[in-house]
This record gives structure tokens, C-alpha cells and sequence, in this order.
């Protein structure tokens, strides 16, 4: 087992590896130093936010924080009011309390049973994996560990190509809008016309709360297709089968026109198209590494808008609020990818690209919404470009996060490294579904087993 432990990340994932660890019974007592780089331990920017309008995208029965216990979250909300549903879709800050309080729970266990446990708000500035242990080293100190964990979630926003300088610098062009969201106070004249950059669930959030803390202001939403995510059912309801024989003809043939092809059949075959998506959620990792890389990359530019419509779906009291918007003449969704953005003279301008022909708009305030970030070639990060720099990791060679084996061991020129881990967006590359809770807890319960039993033996790097 790996005595010695460090978690980097503060949110989420760490958190469910730390209490996981923490739940266990061990053979020897754990040294456990949790890295937070600062934030609030647990919630992250997920479920750090503090508007009631934010919503879970998962209802509240199949979000809970252990894969052994499968109603800890409902059980948690329904503490402080019985009438809550399983079936309900809750805010997210109540998941962050959730989150927080079993946290406090699992470290007041982990003390009793003789674990030390370290929450240090301190960001890492780089690992040094060696054959048997990594040293972690932040400012002008090191502490070894036998194994550390990479749990630093999406990465640092960073602007689209065709951003001018002169935009960045007016700084009414918005690279992060949790940012924003979160200081919302400070922006001094509120602008009469918002442009969104990318119409997925990052963008919802963002037309929710602006639209309710400014309700004059017109909004301009604009993505590649000009869709919105799609919606759950108001009522749940459980599929014909368990998608078995899908899978199964979907392993036999690991190419994209032909999984299409597939799930279209499939779909057609039942009574409500999501119950086919959902029952491709338990085999989606298995299904993901079966694909190969020129396959990948097709799905990612021809097929990956549509998955994400239909598998990350919005909560039908959200979908609502949206369609009210766009009733009422508030928000205006369009076609187009964005070419250029610039300052001209009080307004912003983009000129956006569909079907061969360019087109103008202006805006007061343009808002990047494109979701999450798991480039690290491109990435400002510290640690990540650190690691990567001296060759420590791999990236994804389609910009998701880093090449590791299924068990989430970190890939190096040489191999795997034995004690180096990563979960969370990170392992988007290897497991595809990998951020949201469901997978996470999955993940987490899969690598505190490993943790804490025999460590995998590698050869050193080449």
C-alpha cells in the first residue's frame, strides 16, 4: 500500500479520494497532505457557486459522494426537508454543503482511526516522480510522498484564436465567467447587449443569472449549430433493456459512422431516445478505449456536439427559464463560429463565419462559454506545464488532459508511472466520462483500492 499520500485539487474529486481514503479500514495509518492551491475545500468551482438558479444536471438520487452508499445525498437534503424527491434536480451550492459536511465527517473518522490528514492551502509548483516515491514541491519546500494524485480539475479558460489584444485588454470580453458570476458587483455600466460564445450548460448558467441580475440586457447566444442542450423528462423512465445488445454490436465495431448508425436503430426501436443514451453511460469508458485515436478525432469534430446535447442535459425548470427568455426577445440564438474579435470604436465586433460567409456583430460584452478547458499543451497552468516540460506526462494528443491507463496511472516516455495518478477532467482522454459526480465517486472507489493495496511495479523511465 502507499502510506504516504498527496492530493492535488480542491475540489470535487479530490475530496471524494480523500474521504474514501479516509473511510477504509487500513492496515497501517495513512499520511494524507490535501493540496486545496487556496480554494474552498470541496465544492471547487463546480459547486462553489451561490446562485439558487444554478441547478443540478443530475437528479439528487444518483449524486451522492460514495459508490457504497447510494443515497448519501438524498439522505443528507431530505434531513432538512422530507418532501425532497430523488427524482429532484437541487441547486448546486446545496450539493457543495453536502460535499462539505461529509468531509467533516470522513476527517473527524480518519482522526479517530489514527490517520494524520494535512489540508494544506497551498498550490503546488511542481513533482518530481522518481522510481519509488514524488517529491512535492511548493515555494521554497518539498515533501516526499509515496504516491500523489493530480485532481486540479478543468483548466485555467484560455481565449479563443481570433481574440484581438485590444478586446482582452478592454476587458469587456470575458475569458471566465465563473469569474464574473462570482463578482458580478464590479462591473461598473451594465451593458445593454451580451454576446455568449458557446451555447452548452456554461451557458446556460451564465444567460440564468445575468438575465436575472440585469433585466434589461438583450442576449446574443452563438455556437456552431445554434442549439441548446437538450432537456431531461419531466418524469424519469427506465429503459426497455440494458442497452446490452448495443454494447455489444457497438464493441464489434469501434468506428463512428457505424456506432451512429447504431444508436440511431436503437433509438428508433424505443419509446424515448435519452433512455438509449443513458444506458450507454456504464460502458461509455470501455467503449472509449476500444476507439482508436483517428476515430476519436473524427467523433470530436463531426459527432462530439450532438453527444454532449444529448448526454449532459438540463434540468426541464431550466429549459423552461430559457425558452421564456427567447419568447420574450431577451435572447437570440445563431449559427456561426467565431473569426475575429475586435474593438471598435465603443463596441465590440466579431465576425463570425457560417456556411462560407462571414457576418458582423457588435456588442457591449462578449462571454466565453465553450466549457471546460483539458488542453495542456496550451495551458498557463504551473504544474501541469512543469510536468509536462520535463516530460513527467503525456497529453492527450486531442487536447483531453493527459495519456494515462485506465487505473489512472500517469503515462511518461517510458511507460506508466507506479505512483503517479490522476482523476477527474484530466482523464477525459482515457475514459471520456469523467467529470461528472457519477464517474468521479466510480474513480475514486476504484483508486482508494488501489492506493491501498499493492502498488503496480513499472519499469523505471527510459
Amino acid at each position: 500500500m502507499f502510506r504516504r499520500v498527496a492530493i492535488i485539487g480542491g475540489g470535487a474529486a479530490a475530496a471524494t479520494l480523500l474521504s474514501e481514503l479516509l473511510e477504509r479500514e487500513s492496515p497501517q495509518p495513512l499520511q494524507l497532505d490535501w493540496f486545496t492551491g487556496g480554494d474552498t475545500p470541496a465544492r471547487g468551482v463546480a459547486y462553489g457557486t451561490t446562485s439558487e438558479r444554478h441547478l443540478l444536471n443530475v437528479r439528487a438520487a444518483s449524486m451522492s459522494m460514495f459508490a457504497g452508499k447510494p443515497r448519501g445525498f438524498l439522505d443528507f437534503m431530505q434531513r432538512h426537508d422530507p418532501s425532497i424527491a430523488g427524482t429532484d434536480f437541487l441547486p448546486r451550492r446545496s450539493y457543495g454543503d453536502y460535499l462539505e459536511s461529509e468531509m467533516a465527517r470522513t476527517l473527524q473518522q480518519g482522526k479517530a482511526n489514527g490517520h494524520d490528514v494535512h489540508i494544506l492551502p497551498l498550490t503546488v509548483d511542481a513533482l518530481v516522480p522518481e522510481s519509488d516515491h514524488v517529491t512535492v514541491i511548493h515555494g521554497e519546500e518539498s515533501r516526499p510522498a509515496d504516491a500523489a494524485v493530480l485532481a486540479v480539475g478543468a483548466l485555467p479558460p484560455q481565449p479563443l484564436a481570433g481574440v484581438s489584444a485590444a478586446a482582452l485588454a478592454s476587458t469587456r470580453y470575458v475569458v471566465d465567467p465563473w469569474d464574473l458570476l462570482s463578482h458580478i458587483e464590479r462591473v461598473g455600466q451594465v451593458p445593454d447587449k451580451v454576446v455568449l460564445i458557446g451555447l452548452g450548460l456554461t451557458a446556460v448558467d451564465v444567460l440564468l443569472e445575468l438575465s436575472a441580475c440585469w433585466p434589461r440586457t438583450r442576449f446574443v447566444a452563438i455556437s456552431r449549430h445554434g442549439l441548446l442542450p437538450e432537456a431531461h423528462q419531466q418524469v424519469t423512465s427506465a429503459p426497455a433493456d440494458d442497452g446490452a445488445m448495443l454494447v455489444e454490436a457497438m464493441h464489434d465495431a469501434p468506428e463512428i459512422r457505424r456506432w451512429l448508425q447504431l444508436i440511431r436503430e436503437a433509438i428508433g426501436a424505443g419509446d424515448d431516445w435519452r433512455t438509449v443514451i443513458d444506458s450507454l453511460r456504464p460502458h461509455t469508458p470501455a467503449l472509449w478505449r476500444e476507439l482508436p485515436q483517428q476515430q476519436r478525432g473524427r467523433f470530436l469534430r463531426h459527432a462530439n456536439w450532438a453527444w454532449q446535447r444529448a448526454r449532459h442535459r438540463m434540468p426541464p425548470q431550466v429549459q423552461e427559464a430559457i425558452s421564456s427568455l427567447e419568447q420574450s426577445g431577451r435572447l437570440q440564438r445563431r449559427r456561426g463560429r467565431l473569426q475575429s474579435l475586435d474593438v471598435v470604436g465603443d463596441t465590440l465586433r466579431l465576425t463570425l463565419r457560417r456556411t462560407g460567409a462571414l457576418d458582423t456583430l457588435d456588442a457591449d460584452m462578449v462571454i466565453q462559454t465553450v466549457g471546460l478547458d483539458t488542453d495542456i499543451e496550451r495551458t498557463g497552468h504551473p504544474l501541469l506545464r512543469q510536468l509536462l516540460v520535463n516530460r513527467h506526462i503525456v497529453a492527450d494528443p486531442h487536447g483531453l488532459g493527459v495519456m494515462a491507463a485506465a487505473d489512472g496511472r500517469l503515462q511518461h516516455a517510458g511507460g506508466h508511472w507506479p505512483h503517479l495518478f490522476a482523476i477527474g477532467s484530466l482523464m477525459r482522454g482515457t475514459l471520456w466520462e469523467s467529470t461528472a459526480m457519477p464517474e468521479i465517486r466510480q474513480h475514486a472507489h476504484r483508486l482508494a483500492d488501489q492506493l491501498l493495496g499493492e502498488p503496480v511495479i513499472s519499469p523505471p523511465p527510459g
